[in-house]
């Protein structure tokens, strides 16, 4: 999967979105104002299967503005930290992959609402009427919420040793957290009906997908951040190559900008001096 998505790279990483968490965060920010504002222009916004296929073809990008959960201030607080564990993800993936990795968990949860509603109209007999109810309810039970939740299992995974302090508090290491998380999803899974355990098979998809098809989760850490970008610096920055240096002392433009340097026509060679050694130096010749 790497040399795949190097190709990709290569081809089309010019059009990645960068800072896209913060696009996102504009996104939600965009929902949660229909939401208080024009609520029912919210529900024309949801990934509805039925109206989909009936015309409404803009529902298979505005499910994004769906805002996770409901507004308060831990929304906010956690809004925030989605910003700055994806925006970290940025980086140390690189913004191309970073792209990849959120609209493929976009892509699968559409799909997979799909699934999910073809597979109820057709389990028993269709008809409109039925069909149109199932693709409203699986509409209002789809969001982003699950690709949030893949974008800090990514984080945990490169990240298991940093530590956060839960609710201000208490300091604890991400992978915790992570475990925590995974272990709720789970019973999730578990407890909830068939459409529900689709959904979330199709959200964390492009998770499970990275950390099988790359697994270099865990191998890419700051201080390797850290240390590419230096090398890349060091690349890109050739050494200065000074232009001139005395052939007595050694000195060069960098050590002193005020210097003069000039060639002496009675040495053999091109030996030059600073002002210091243009007239006091030993000719050099040949024999």
């Amino acid at each position: 999967m790497n040399d795949l998505l190097n190709k990709w790279e290569r081809k089309i990483g010019r059009y990645a979105i960068s800072n896209l968490s913060m696009w996102i965060i504009v996104a939600y920010v965009i929902g949660y104002m229909l939401f208080l504002f024009a609520p029912i222009l919210l529900s024309f916004c949801t990934m509805n299967p039925y109206a989909i296929l009936h015309g409404q073809i803009w529902r298979l990008v505005t499910w994004v503005f769906i805002p996770p959960g409901g507004l308060n201030m831990f929304t906010v607080l956690m809004l925030f930290f989605y910003y700055s564990i994806g925006s970290t993800l940025e980086r140390t993936w690189g913004t191309f992959r970073y792209n990849v990795y959120i609209f493929s968990g976009m892509l699968f949860s559409v799909l997979g609402g799909f699934l999910v509603y073809f597979l109820d109209c057709f389990m028993g007999a269709y008809n409109p009427v039925s069909a149109a109810s199932i693709g409203t309810n699986l509409g209002a039970g789809i969001s982003t919420y699950y690709i949030n939740l893949s974008i800090f299992l990514a984080f945990a995974a490169c990240y298991p040793d940093m530590q956060v302090l839960l609710y201000f508090i208490v300091p604890v290491k991400i992978k915790w957290l992570a475990y925590l998380d995974v272990a709720l999803l789970a019973y999730s899974f578990f407890t909830q009906g068939r459409a529900h355990r689709m959904l979330i098979i199709a959200s964390l998809l492009n998770f499970i997908l990275f950390f099988l098809g790359t697994r270099n989760f865990r191998r890419v850490t700051p201080k390797e951040i850290h240390r590419r970008r230096t090398y890349q610096q060091q690349v890109r920055q050739p050494r200065g190559i000074t232009k001139h240096k005395c052939a007595i002392c050694g000195r060069t433009e960098d050590d002193d900008p005020n210097l003069e340097f000039r060639f002496c026509s009675k040495c053999d060679g091109n030996y030059e001096y600073c002002q210091d050694h243009l007239f006091t130096h030993e000719h050099i010749h040949g024999n």
